[in-house]
Parts: C-alpha cells; structure tokens; sequence
C-alpha cells in the first residue's frame, strides 16, 4: 500500500498543552520543568511517552526499566523529547485469578493514560504474554502513532544436558512426578534451569507468539520478536524503535495504517508457520476490534489450514527461541510465506516500507529450526475452528501440539463442573476414567473463573499416566498456556457460564471429535439438548462491586476477543477541554 505522509513541521498534540505563553502554557511547562528540562524541549518537537509495563512482580518485564534507556537514547538522537511512563503490568506469573481478566483493565486504563497526557507517539515496552496485546489493544483505541518494543525470550534451559522450555517442561516434569517417573527433589532442582536469564518464556508460548504477531502485524521493526532479552542486539533494536517512532509522528503514521485487514490475515497466516499460542486467536480478535477491522473465527480456520508449521519451537517442536533467532528469526518466516504466494506483501510495517521490503533478502541459517515445508511439523498448521452443538459459536485447537490419533475421536464425557471439581477428584483412584474418554471442564471461560484461566490442559489422571498414556482430548471453555500442548479443544463458545451448551454436558454423554471436519457435537438429540438448557440456571454468584463486577457484566465470549463490549471500536487521540 501507499502511505501519504503528512506535512513537517505542524502543530504537533503535545503543543495543546506545552504551546505559547498562556496560563495553562506555562503551567503545564513549568511543573516538567522541576525535572530540569530546557525551555527549548518545549518548542513543537516529537514528545514521546515510553509506555513502560516494568514491574518486580512481572519477572518477564523486569529488565524493561534498562531497554527503555536505550529507548530513550534513539528519541533523543532522532530529535524527540522522551518521557517514561509506568503503566498497568499484567503479570502471567502472579495476577489472580489470571491474568486475562486484567487484559482488558489495563487496555482501558492505557488508552486513557495515551488519550489524557502531552505524548505525540507510544512505544509499547511489553514482553509478558498480556502486555502485549493490552498496549496494542490502546494503541488502536487511540490510533497515536505507536511502535512496539519486546523484551525479549530468556535463554535456553538446561537440566542433565537436556534442553529445557519455560512453561513447556513445567507440564512435562509435573506430569512425570505423578506418573512416578520423576521425584519431587528432581522437579525443584530443575526449577533453577527454567528461567536462568531475564526474558520472557523460550518457547514458543503466548509471549513469543505475540511478540511475532507485533512483527507481522508491522507494529514493530523487523527482527524485533526473536532477539534474547540479554543479547546485546536486544538493545540496538530498542534503541532503533526509539529514532523510528520520531520519524513516525513527524509522518503521522498510525496504527490504523498498519492495522489493516491484509495485516491481521498475515499475522494469523504467520501464527501457523511458527506453531504460535492459541491465545493470539483472542487477543488478535480483540485488538481487531478496537482499530475496527472486520475480523471473525471463521477467517482463523480459513487463512490457517493449508499453511505448514515449519518452525520447530517447542511445544510443538523441539528448539527453543534462541536457535530461531540464530536461524533467522521471524523475517525468514514472513519470507517463506511471501515465497508460497500467502503473504500481502504491500502490507505496510512501521518503518514506513512495505513488509516484503523488510524480508525479501534474509538467510535461513538453520533448516532444522526453520523446516523447509515438505519437512513441516504439520503441513495444516492453522489453529483449526470446531463447530456442532457443543461449540455454536466455535472452539479451537492447536494442531501442531496434538496427538494426530486423537483428531478423530468418540468418547464417553467425564465431566468436571469448574476447576476446584476438577482439582479435588482428578487424583482420586476411584474416579471412573481411562484413556479413552473425553474430559470435560466447565465454568472457566471469560464469565465463568472469572476471567478464562489457562486451565485447558488439564493433567491427566495419574492412572493413566501410569499406563504410559501422555494425552487425551479434553474440552473446556478456558484458555490453555502457549506452551502446552496435547489435544486440547479450547475457547469453547458459548461458554457454560453464559449458558451455552458446554453448561448441560453430564457424566456418560458420548462426545465426538472430528478435525479434519471440523466438528465438535455432543450426542444427544436437539430436543434433550433443549431440554436440559431450558432447565439450566447460572451456579456462579455475581460480584457485587468493583472490576470484578464491570468484567462479569461487561465481557464478550471468546468468539469475537473477551474484550469488554463498551471498548470496542477506536475513541482516537482527542481529550476533552483542558480544566486549567
């Protein structure tokens, strides 16, 4: 596509407050100025707020504070005026219940943060799985030119010569401790290699997979996604994002220039090839929804079923981010797509140049991490969509981390009414399971935890694991971890708390799975079904007060992105009359 840009020198937003010699002129210069900034900083040049999602309780994040140094350095030699500014931290490894329940807060108090102060442009400084899609989703509802800066995967793990994936081995280890196969001491003493440096997970989880989809999106500068968060090009990219974001305001390039229906279908065409999290499904969807693209499941299952996975990340795979970054990073796999013809190339990125300009002369430097396609890990390597009358709305799956013999399957339900049920019986020798049923967990979709944990994956039994079984199909309204694998039908729409069909599955209901279809049903006649839905009623109570009230009432389903109904749609850049 073409972009115009637009006229320089012009009156630039953060001139509404910091422009002449009025009262409020000088009343919002001079506070700034305590800080011992020059008159001259204040003259019409770029202000740049450093959006910085840094907290010692968002452990991923926690090296941002450094990297936006480096942010800062790039404005200022590019002729900007930067200005750090702290916001809402959703961290994965500690909000209760998850995370995801804050996703949309912190969107909301962002944009606001974006809308309400004196910045020209944003760089988004995120890295841990919520952060991203949070300042992305802001960005779009304010449309200020923005630019994403990741921090970054960890290195690689190691524990007895093994490599070892952040998220990915704490399912496998767990696993093995109740199948018998590993002690209690062996699990702690791997703990010490799962997180040996700053970053965010190594594998192929939902913080790597949002920071490509940034990439593939052109939210940020080639290359960014892969570097590791301690190499030193790490910062050079910071520092690069810092000088581009100037020339973006001066140009007054926008997110809804970038956003473009032709870079969500990339994004989502991307998200295949490298066997990315199934939680971009949501969180695209919903940044889809601020920036207003017309964005559905169905073009999910569309856009992703002929294309391969040809990254070998784990879970699905074997590597970890850090080889993908020797072997190329994401630019080799945007090149692979635009060399089989399933890339928009004109797509426009945020340096101002098409996406194909960005990648049409990298190197694969390693085939076995970057696979050519007739080696693909799967060759449908899109996140599939089910439908059938226990999924109306649709639930997905993650090909490339199931079980090829269990996508085509016909089970007895062993139900779990929410994940304390589940947590109290699944261990109990008793409970009438083996590996040929389907487990059933309902009540944990974005109404219903509240929230929609990553309780998808649930562990399996520890009988069975006995059996040397590592998997079976499970069905949820939750979310899983992009680390996780097994065959896991997620999303599950309508979800039971809102009383979709998911809500009246009982102990003994036969249910068949059916992939390469694309079915998902329950198999019981259309009358019992409503039979048992009209009988149906909410088990949850209502918060009666606070966020936890706003996000129960307010909160779509899955299917269109768990944002909150009144933040859809882009609000723009203006604020309202100054109070001064």
């Amino acid at each position: 596509m073409t972009f115009k840009k637009a006229e320089w020198p012009r009156k630039l937003r953060s001139q509404h407050w910091y422009g002449g010699n009025s009262r409020d002129a000088i009343y919002h210069r001079g506070w700034l100025k305590n800080q011992g900034h020059a008159h001259d900083l204040f003259d019409g040049r770029p202000i740049i707020g450093i959006l910085n999602t840094w907290s010692d309780l968002t452990p991923c994040n926690g090296h941002l504070r450094e990297l936006a140094e480096k942010v800062k350095a790039g404005v200022w030699e590019a002729g900007g005026f930067p200005v750090e500014v702290p916001v809402f931290s959703a961290s994965e490894n500690t909000f209760r219940p998850t995370a995801m329940m804050f996703r949309n807060l912190a969107a909301m108090a962002v944009e606001e943060a974006m809308r309400g102060q004196p910045i020209d442009g944003a760089v988004l400084m995120v890295g841990c799985d919520k952060t991203t899609p949070s300042l992305l989703m802001a960005a779009a509802s304010t449309d200020i030119p923005s630019i994403v800066v990741t921090g970054g995967p960890m290195l690689n793990g190691y524990f007895r010569g093994e490599r070892v994936g952040s998220g990915t081995h704490l399912w496998i280890f767990s696993e093995a401790v109740k199948a018998g196969e590993m002690t209690q001491e062996e699990f702690l003493e791997a703990e010490a290699s799962m997180s040996r440096s700053s970053g965010t997970c190594n594998t192929m989880g939902t913080a790597s997979t949002m920071a490509s989809m940034a990439e593939a999106l052109g939210m940020a500068l080639s290359g960014n996604a892969a570097i590791p968060a301690v190499d030193s090009r790490r910062r050079v990219m910071a520092q690069m994002s810092g000088r581009r974001i100037v020339d973006m305001v001066k140009d007054d390039l926008k997110p809804s220039d970038i956003l473009t229906k032709q870079a969500f279908e990339n994004a989502i065409r991307t998200n295949a090839a490298i066997g990315g999290s199934t939680n971009a499904v949501i969180h695209l969807l919903a940044i889809a929804g601020r920036v207003g693209v017309d964005l559905t499941l169905d073009d999910w299952d569309r856009l992703g079923r002929d294309v391969p996975t040809i990254v070998n990340l784990m879970p699905s795979g074997k590597y970890l981010m850090e080889e993908f970054f020797y072997a190329g990073g994401l630019p080799v796999v945007l090149k692979r797509l635009g060399e089989a013809g399933v890339l928009h190339k004109d797509a426009l990125t945020v340096s101002g140049a098409a996406i194909w300009d960005e990648v049409k002369n990298v190197v694969n430097w390693n085939e076995d991490v970057i696979l050519p396609a007739e080696k693909a890990l799967a060759q449908s390597g899109g996140i599939v969509v089910l439908k059938g009358n226990l999924a109306p709305k649709g639930a997905v799956l993650k090909p490339s981390a199931a079980t090829p013999a269990l996508m085509v399957h016909r089970g007895r339900a062993v139900v779990f009414e929410d994940i304390d049920d589940y947590k109290a019986r699944i261990e109990d020798e008793a409970l009438d399971i083996d590996e040929t049923c389907v487990m059933v967990l309902k009540n944990c979709g974005p109404k219903g935890y509240p929230g929609m944990a990553e309780v998808g994956n649930m562990g399996l039994p520890p009988k069975v694991l006995r059996k040397g079984i590592t998997d079976m199909v499970r069905i949820s309204d939750a979310r899983m971890s992009g680390t996780a694998y097994g065959t896991v039908v997620l999303h599950t729409s309508p979800e039971a708390a809102a009383g979709g069909p998911l809500a009246v599955v009982r102990d003994g209901d036969m249910i068949s799975l059916d992939v390469p279809n694309r079915s998902l049903t329950v198999e019981i006649s259309d009358e019992e079904l409503a039979a048992r839905l009209a009988e149906w009623a909410p088990s949850h109570e209502m918060p009666a007060s606070g966020y936890a009230w706003l996000h129960q009432t307010h909160v779509e389903g899955a299917d269109t992105g768990a944002d909150l109904d009144f933040l859809k749609g882009c609000r723009g850049r203006e604020v309202g009359r100054d109070s001064h």
